[in-house]
């Protein structure tokens, strides 16, 4: 898209510039953080069973997904078919997509994904299983399917074992489709803060998931993936020796929410911003909710000076503005650079279009963020 393109010419001029350097608010990519968190997430996995194919919605970017690859995943997995389209049309031609592809427009661009890449998508209803076959036969490909089950959450998913092996028979009878196995993500259970609750409701929703298993395998329909898990239930649906890969993504930047669901991670994203007001004890930034992540917790300062400020029961986040209470000593001016860790990573690279790569707090990269609208990837060239 000639728009990230351009956009990547006027960032690249910040390349061997201090971190504080380009214009805010900025994304602040990590780059030995995020190698440390990569290297201690495969420590982490080696033991168990289970793969790791990690969720780039996390990212955004083919250049991370790389890394991913690099270290150890087995592919990779995405929340929507754009973001798959970013993938594999930048070379990561392994990409599981754990949602529905609903739609003409989404059923042709999966059938466009299968002919250049490995390209599995879930599904849960005969309708959408019909859509992606007539697709991927206009296109001449094979989309792989799983069937996504319900264990749980009660988002998507079929709801019984007999309605999952209908499900099964329709895709298996439909040219253009492949059946690979199941997906039961646990959602419902990542954020139980006692262990021993999270570890017995993670395994009576993984339990849920072998039963289709089971079922799967006494009828004879594919098993090759069991797919479960995100980075709060990694260790223990990880564990089950009948799941073949977890889907758990948030390890790579962590932040101000995800530090504390799983410990041991760096926070390598930050948000650089701006001092543009400051009256007493009070700075304003100029980073607001349309620029930072405050889903479940709030951001935090990194580096700087202040806290968020909070006045009856409120918190000082605005749309494009965000107030520090300072200590009394404070010196912290207009124009000085803050950065503020994220409450959540996933949103907060939603809002952009560049992370600005540093290390050793140079930056010594930029790297476009795609896949968040329609197909458009182009402008950058395939990642080696």
């Amino acid at each position: 898209m000639a728009e990230v393109s351009d956009r990547l010419d006027v960032a690249r001029r910040m390349i061997g510039r201090p971190r504080d350097a380009p214009a805010t608010p900025a994304l602040i990519l990590d780059l030995p953080r995020v190698e440390g968190n990569l290297a201690e997430m495969a420590r982490r996995m080696a033991p168990l069973p289970a793969a790791l194919r990690p969720h780039a919605k996390i990212h955004k970017s083919p250049a991370l997904g790389r890394m991913q690859l690099d270290a150890g995943a087995i592919g990779l997995t995405t929340a929507t078919i754009w973001e798959a389209s970013a993938m594999i049309d930048h070379g990561l031609t392994d990409v599981l997509v754990a949602n529905q592809a609903v739609g003409p427009v989404k059923a042709a661009e999966a059938a466009r994904l299968a002919a250049i890449g490995s390209l599995t998508v879930a599904v849960e209803s005969a309708a959408n299983a019909a859509e992606l076959a007539e697709a991927a036969v206009s296109a001449g490909s094979v989309i792989d399917t799983i069937v996504e089950v319900d264990v749980g959450l009660h988002r998507s998913g079929v709801r019984s074992v007999s309605e999952a092996l209908d499900l099964a028979v329709d895709v298996e009878r439909r040219p253009g489709l492949r059946l690979r196995g199941v997906l039961g993500y646990e959602g419902h259970c990542m954020l139980e803060p006692d262990r021993a609750l999270r570890i017995e409701k993670c395994r009576a929703a993984n339990d849920m998931l072998l039963e289709v298993v089971d079922a799967f395998g006494e009828h004879g329909h594919s098993t090759e993936i069991v797919a479960a898990g995100g980075l709060g239930t990694w260790d223990i649906t990880g564990a089950n020796p009948r799941i073949t890969e977890i889907h758990a993504g948030s390890y790579i930047f962590s932040d101000a929410f995800h530090r504390n669901l799983a410990p041991g991670f760096d926070p390598a994203l930050t948000i650089l911003t701006t001092v543009i007001s400051r009256h007493d004890n009070v700075a304003i930034l100029d980073c607001g909710r349309k620029s930072i992540g405050i889903d479940r917790t709030l951001p935090e300062v990194v580096s700087g000076e202040g806290v968020i400020m909070y006045a009856h029961g409120e918190h000082f986040i605005h749309e494009e503005h965000t107030a520090l209470e300072l200590g009394a000593d404070s010196q912290l001016a207009v124009g000085d650079r803050v950065e503020l860790m994220p409450g959540y990573s996933p949103t907060t690279v939603n809002y952009y279009d560049i992370y600005h790569v540093v290390r050793d707090d140079v930056v010594v990269d930029v790297w476009p963020v795609l896949g968040r609208y329609g197909s458009a990837t182009a402008g950058v060239g395939p990642v080696q």
